[in-house]
């Protein structure tokens, strides 16, 4: 009778540890969203839709913390450079006009 309670418990743990596997490799991955992911998963699992779901979620890349932040960074570079590109061109345009009336 004994055996056969240990042998449940740890077919539960099993089972909750499969049910909780997305959780789990979230956290094993360092996900900043670690506790939401958790969240769905223990709210949304049991679909087997869910737990894809959550599975596929565990295994992508950490979002970037400030994705404003680096919105407005990467908008900033993206200026500059035009601005840099339009200089050059302004520049190249002036450089090639005063050759030309040099040469007249």
């Amino acid at each position: 009778m004994s055996g056969n309670l240990l042998v449940q418990a740890i077919a539960a743990v099993l089972v909750l540890a499969l049910y909780f596997l997305p959780a789990i490799l979230a956290d094993r991955r360092k996900r900043h969203d670690v506790l939401t992911l958790a969240l769905f998963n223990a709210c949304l699992g049991w679909t087997g839709f869910g737990w894809l779901l959550a599975l596929y979620w565990s295994l992508q890349p950490n979002p970037p913390k400030n994705l404003a932040g680096e919105i407005v960074e990467t908008r900033k570079i993206v200026r500059m450079r035009a601005f840099s590109s339009a200089l050059l061109v302004r520049v190249q345009r002036r450089a090639t006009a005063a050759r030309k009336r040099s040469e007249k």
